[in-house]
């Protein structure tokens, strides 16, 4: 299948991945569909797995429509796009984080500063900057100009949100379109199917773990943090979509053992940040961060939707990276 893949043309895998792509989350939906009118008189918790499920899908097409989006439009447009969702995920993370008039100056430093900076390093290509900026000079910065505004109240508190809405809505969506502008030898013309990659084995690890969770109904591993998580289940779906990663090898630079290898990773990355994302709802005291398909923000829970990916893109980017010394 492999060598079937790496034998077709850019446009002809770019044909046969919609048609494939779009055609089993088709599948998935009409599936969904029909399990929901089943549902229809089961138990509170049966029907708040299937809506998870449910939030999980419209991610997925979501992901799957943007990377057609970044496909068609080029490297640059594809760069500043995810640049938007960065913008509305942070907007979203911050209207839920109280703040005070004190914080008015690092907010704006964060939007119309930090944001704009940390894309356009993506897309100059300057990835020793892209790595550093965020955790090491805006880090410093946030608290100095929270400190010159002469407001020391929770300033510790306020100050950490701030940096942690930073670190993962920008600096790790960031890392989303970088993975486009990575030049491997040989494979010029292609980088958008890593996105592709690390959106899809992402994503069907998300389905396979509620798909496996709802089927072995094992009790949570971390019950005040989520209902679904279990450990059996988080294994089997890491495992089975790492060796889904392996199959698509072919659209990657990378051989099968390592297409196995960069999934497992992002797999373990992404979910687990999923769940850190989780945390941090129970935290704010809310369900989701978009409630009945309605933001609480007007981004309409934007960030139930790229949580795993805010987590999974930097380190995924950094191991390709590092592995292959680019």
């Amino acid at each position: 299948m492999n060598t079937f893949l790496r034998n077709l043309s850019p446009s002809q895998q770019v044909g046969l991945l919609f048609v494939l792509v779009f055609g089993i989350l088709a599948a998935i939906s009409v599936a969904a569909f029909v399990m929901s009118l089943k549902d229809t008189h089961e138990d509170d918790l049966h029907s708040q797995k299937l809506k998870e499920f449910n939030g999980v899908l419209r991610t997925s097409w979501l992901m799957s429509t943007v990377f057609w989006i970044g496909w068609t439009l080029g490297e640059t447009v594809a760069t500043v796009l995810f640049g938007l969702v960065a913008f509305f995920a942070l907007r979203e993370f911050i209207t839920l984080s109280p703040t005070r008039q004190g914080d008015h100056r690092s907010l704006v430093l964060a939007f119309f500063v930090v944001l704009p900076v940390q894309f356009a390093l993506v897309i100059t290509r300057r990835f020793d900057l892209v790595t550093v900026f965020i955790p090491v000079y805006v880090f410093l910065a946030i608290p100095v100009v929270s400190a010159l505004a002469d407001d020391p109240q929770r300033f510790l508190e306020r100050n950490a949100k701030l940096q942690w809405g930073i670190m993962v809505c920008v600096y790790g969506i960031s890392h989303v379109p970088a993975l486009m502008l990575l030049k491997f030898p040989n494979y010029e013309g292609k980088n958008a199917f890593l996105v592709f990659f690390l959106v899809f084995v992402v994503q069907s690890c998300m389905i396979v773990e509620y798909l496996v969770g709802r089927r072995l109904q094992r009790p949570p591993s971390a019950p005040n943090v989520s209902k679904s998580f279990n450990w059996t289940s988080w294994l089997i779906a890491v495992v089975a979509a790492s060796l889904l990663g392996g199959l698509l090898a072919g659209l990657t630079p990378f051989k099968p053992a390592q297409a196995v290898a960069m999934a497992f990773i992002a797999c373990v990355s992404g979910s687990l940040g999923h769940l850190v994302m989780k945390a941090l709802k129970r935290d704010r005291g809310i369900p989701n961060w978009g409630k009945r398909g309605v933001g609480v923000t007007g981004a309409s829970g934007l960030l139930d939707r790229v949580d795993a990916l805010c987590f999974g893109a930097p380190i995924f980017f950094h191991s390709v990276r590092w592995y292959f010394g680019l």
